[in-house]
């Protein structure tokens, strides 16, 4: 079958933003006005669970009115193919946002006009640069009353260290939201009701633009008189792009056309010189048209970007692969996700053809694949299809090897394309069935949530035989919990969430353990020699053999660092993982016949067990990025139980009409937070936060942790 779409008119993006930004309503405009839909849900219209956005299907997602899990669209708009991916904000499902950024072309990044930056804008700003995506930017709800358009453009430069470039300027704001002025054709887009069907009429930019609009509002009538000022700087800013432009337009004196300034402008948002900012009100129906003309006209196809980077089986570049139906198949599975058809593996095929029947093999797992089932996902709607060409993506049923991450391709042509990169979790609970008698049934339905979902975690205590689930937050727990009874048909309790410790090394230790039994017959020997260093924050574990002369033989050093990866897993404080630190196996001594690779593995273990006592080993906690956004009345309270939770304050910033507060605080010290903000603020602050870093435990609070650590072993 012919390609039906060229790959030049293919546009894969995603909408991302901080959590309440209008990301699934500005979803729901687009499919509305690309004709893939005839009416339009807002999200707060779905709690009742009667109805739901096109994206926000999930009952979890219409109770919390939030997205919790990425959602593929596809739609056309002038002659172009579209697929859209709507992910989340909540920090709690970043990795939603990280796999999705990973397969994607372009991004949408949306900001509220009257919080701009906030933290998860800055959380998935960096994800786009870590996979180097092309965005555009888009200031919405410039109805709200606060709406502020030149304070956001601002903090993106200032928060985001971007360089923007404005190509619309909004009319009026808040209640006088009337469009936008269109700086590359300069003319004005106005409207004059908020009906989703109301016309825009294009008006030529004048002096009197003010006065017709009976705009009145200092700042919207500043952003009126900067007009002239943003249409020299974005020709300016574009025509750097095209030397040939550049000196027709010095030497003629004369205005690029409107043609010369998009191609310019393409140019610089693809190869993120720049990015391009854009206006409008998502839910009052103003300005969607144009973030979809934008969409086109300045953010890639997949032949724009830079083909993408195959490894090795250590995860080092060794070549790449052109996004081309003739180079050989090759697709990255982004998403596994247990759905009414089976288990749906997501994948985006960077190039070849992909046919019902096919046989591929997983690279990653050295595992083939018969292709059954093929879909293409319209949000949770499955539409069957016979083939997938480069540029596409789509949805295989019921795949049995291929997990988040794995590379499916020709076998005869082998490759292993670029791996995506997870957070870890940071939060731990105890999870069980509710009743005892769906044990097994309760098992295997949470593998299967962990199997989709790479950052979650799932191990057993072994000191109490606990089931433990791992994970990125309270809510992200919580709603893996509830997705169990509404997915799997199986309930769960889940207890008192725990932080995930670290423990570490202050100083170097050098030490030296014999490993000898004898009980008749062979015995067991092997000493090993081990200096033990501490490393930098986030350097993990680091193993050296730095043995001379055969003194630990070849074939049982794999078996030292084996001993000592298992035993890292159980600290000596307090039995959390130990982490940044190295281990130099400099000497030791073996058996002609008493020793073997079990006996060096044992002595490796209790090497590290006895060392670690005497290398200063302390607790290290998790950090979070803490801002909270209040009211001027309550900053005060604010920051004094701030203080209280161990947290500090590292500034304060204007947030529209209230004071947003960042911090630094322990996790520990962050639960049960958002009834107790509220209590403190009459319910009008909110708060968000992700995960930071790791750093020491004081004192105190050490001994606490350890004695209970102490008590639950006894």
């Amino acid at each position: 079958m012919p390609r039906q779409t060229p790959l030049s008119d293919i546009r894969n993006i995603g909408i991302i933003a901080h959590v309440d930004a209008g990301k699934t309503t500005t979803t729901e405009r687009i499919l509305y006005y690309t004709g893939r839909k005839h009416t339009i849900i807002d999200v707060h219209e779905t709690k009742d669970l009667k109805s739901s956005t096109t994206t926000d299907y999930m009952e979890q997602e219409q109770k919390r009115g939030i997205t919790i899990q990425s959602a593929a669209v596809s739609t056309f708009w002038r002659g172009k193919k579209i697929n859209v991916i709507d992910t989340p904000g909540h920090v709690d499902f970043t990795i939603e946002v990280n796999r999705s950024l990973r397969v994607l072309d372009g991004a949408v990044v949306v900001f509220d006009g009257v919080a701009g930056v906030e933290p998860q804008s800055e959380t998935n700003w960096r994800l786009a640069d870590n996979y180097n995506v092309p965005r555009i930017c888009y200031v919405n709800k410039m109805d709200r009353s606060g709406a502020n358009f030149q304070r956001c453009v601002s903090m993106i430069k200032s928060r985001l260290n971007a360089r923007p470039v404005c190509i619309q300027v909004p009319l009026g704001s808040e209640d006088n939201f009337r469009g936008m002025v269109d700086l590359i054709e300069m003319k004005a887009y106005v409207w004059f009701s908020d009906d989703k069907d109301a016309k825009w009429e294009i008006w030529d930019v004048t002096d009197d633009l003010a006065s017709k609009l009976n705009l009145t509002v200092k700042e919207d009538l500043d952003n009126i008189e900067l007009i002239p000022a943003l249409r020299t700087e974005l020709v300016d800013t574009a025509l750097e792009m095209d030397e040939v432009a550049m000196e027709a337009y010095l030497e003629s004196g004369e205005e690029p056309s409107p043609d010369v300034l998009r191609a310019c402008l393409r140019k610089g948002t693809i190869t993120s010189t720049f990015t391009p900012v854009l206006c409008g009100s998502s839910y009052k129906n103003k300005g969607v048209c144009q973030v979809l003309d934008a969409v086109v006209d300045l953010l890639p196809a997949p032949t724009d970007v830079e083909a993408i980077k195959t490894v090795d089986e250590d995860g080092n570049p060794n070549g790449e692969r052109l996004s081309s139906d003739d180079a050989p198949f090759a697709a990255l599975a982004f998403k596994v996700l247990n759905d009414t058809y089976g288990s749906l593996t997501f994948v985006r095929v960077y190039s070849g053809v992909l046919t019902k029947g096919m046989s591929v093999l997983n690279t990653t797992r050295g595992k083939r694949e018969k292709i059954g089932r093929m879909v293409e996902m319209f949000a949770a709607q499955a539409n069957p299809i016979e083939e997938a060409r480069a540029g596409d993506i789509i949805a295989l049923v019921s795949l049995q090897e291929t997990d988040t991450g794995d590379t499916l391709c020709d076998a005869a042509h082998p490759v292993i394309l670029e791996r995506m990169r997870f957070p870890d979790p940071v939060i731990s609970v105890s999870v069980e069935p509710k009743t005892k008698g769906e044990q097994e049934k309760f098992s295997i339905a949470l593998g299967k949530m962990v199997r989709a979902d790479p950052s979650l975690r799932l191990e057993t205590d072994r000191e109490t035989g606990q089931t433990i689930l791992r994970g990125m937050g309270e809510l992200h727990l919580e709603v893996t919990l509830d997705r169990l009874r509404t997915e799997f048909g199986v309930e769960g309790n889940m207890g008192k969430p725990q932080v995930a410790y670290r423990e570490t090394i202050t100083k170097p230790v050098e030490y030296t353990y014999t490993h000898k039994k004898q009980t008749g017959g062979s015995g067991q020997f092997a000493e090993v020699k081990i200096v033990f260093e501490p490393l930098e924050r986030g350097e993990g574990f680091v193993f050296k053999d730095e043995t001379v002369g055969g003194t630990v033989p070849r074939e049982y050093v794999p078996s030292v660092a084996k001993g000592l990866e298992m035993q890292k897993e159980e600290g000596v404080l307090a039995s959390y993982p130990t982490v940044d630190f190295r281990a130099r196996l400099v000497d030791g001594k073996y058996h002609d016949v008493d020793s073997n690779a079990l006996t060096f593995e044992i002595a490796a273990k209790a090497c590290f067990r006895e060392a670690l006592k005497q290398a200063g080993p302390i607790l290290l906690e998790p950090v979070m990025k803490v801002e909270v956004v209040t009211p001027d009345d309550y900053l005060g309270d604010v920051i004094g139980d701030v203080n209280r939770r161990r947290g500090t304050v590292l500034g304060q910033l204007e947030r529209g009409t209230n004071i947003a507060v960042e911090a630094h605080v322990p996790l520990n010290e962050m639960f049960g937070y958002i009834g107790q903000l509220r209590g403190m603020t009459s319910g009008r602050a909110s708060y968000s936060m992700e995960f930071s870093h790791y750093e020491p435990v004081p004192r105190n609070v050490t001994e606490e942790i350890v004695a209970g650590r102490s008590n639950k072993a006894a």
